[in-house]
């Protein structure tokens, strides 16, 4: 996306003074290999991290000067999200790290580096989870970057760009703003997140409310839990249970979140 290698001015790598309606650009893309399947591409898991080394300081675009943010707590924002591709791969991000776009990674102009972000495209309900380690995109509206493969996960590579809500998680997976509240089902949970990702879709397709699949490290090992909810307050938990399991054959249970 852009190096950041220093807190002096820097020149954009790719050209983000041109508005091409949300294609990506000419000399940029999908990859021309074909990479994994991105159903089996796994959210990123959020976890503490130490402030990267690059990146952090503040830096100059164009003229406009920016000052990263010191911490995320509290950060919700509703924009437009983009991505970009093969033409970044193996080149160096803001934070020092490679960029690899088959990762879950981002880039956003004023989060601390890393940070972990969920993002929503509005249009669908459809999220991801994502770590934030680059600068960008600098077009007016345009919230984050999206990797190629957390791009290809919300059905963004053909359309270019999709209104997104992005929403800072902290270091323990839950998202600072906005709380959820009220009581939450567990459907399932799995090692792999292809089958996790699988029964996310069979459960929106029923209009069930809200599902997410959340990452949890147990001794090292990643399970993907399928959480329904909230559930309103005025709807019984018991009979959501019951509709749940006529529906779609799964037999929930309830959790604390």
């Amino acid at each position: 996306m852009v190096s950041i290698l220093t807190a002096c001015s820097f020149l954009p790598e790719r050209p983000v003074t041109e508005d091409r309606g949300g294609a990506y650009y000419q000399d940029d893309g999908p990859p021309v290999e074909k990479g994994p399947d991105p159903i089996k591409v796994p959210d990123a898991v959020p976890r503490e991290e130490p402030r990267s080394r690059y990146g952090n300081a503040p830096y100059t675009v164009f003229g406009k000067r920016y000052y990263p943010l010191r911490s995320a707590m509290g950060y919700r924002e509703v924009g437009e999200a983009t991505w970009y591709g093969k033409k970044f791969h193996g080149r160096k991000t803001s934070s020092g790290e490679i960029y690899d776009m088959y990762k879950m990674t981002a880039a956003h102009k004023t989060l601390p580096l890393p940070t972990y972000v969920r993002v929503r495209r509005l249009d669908t309900d459809e999220s991801i989870v994502v770590r934030v380690n680059d600068r960008g995109p600098f077009l007016r509206g345009r919230i984050i970057d999206l990797s190629y493969v957390a791009a290809r996960r919300l059905g963004l590579v053909a359309l270019g760009k999709a209104k997104v809500e992005v929403v800072a998680i902290d270091i323990f997976g839950q998202q600072s703003l906005p709380k959820k509240t009220g009581s939450f089902l567990e459907a399932a949970r799995f090692r792999l997140p292809e089958n996790a990702e699988n029964l996310r879709r069979r459960l929106l397709k029923k209009e069930l409310g809200p599902v997410d699949i959340i990452p949890d490290e147990t001794e090292g090992i990643v399970y993907y839990r399928v959480r329904i909810g909230p559930i309103e307050k005025d709807q019984s938990v018991d009979r959501y249970i019951l509709r749940i399991q006529a529906e779609t054959g799964v037999a929930p249970r309830k959790v604390s979140e």
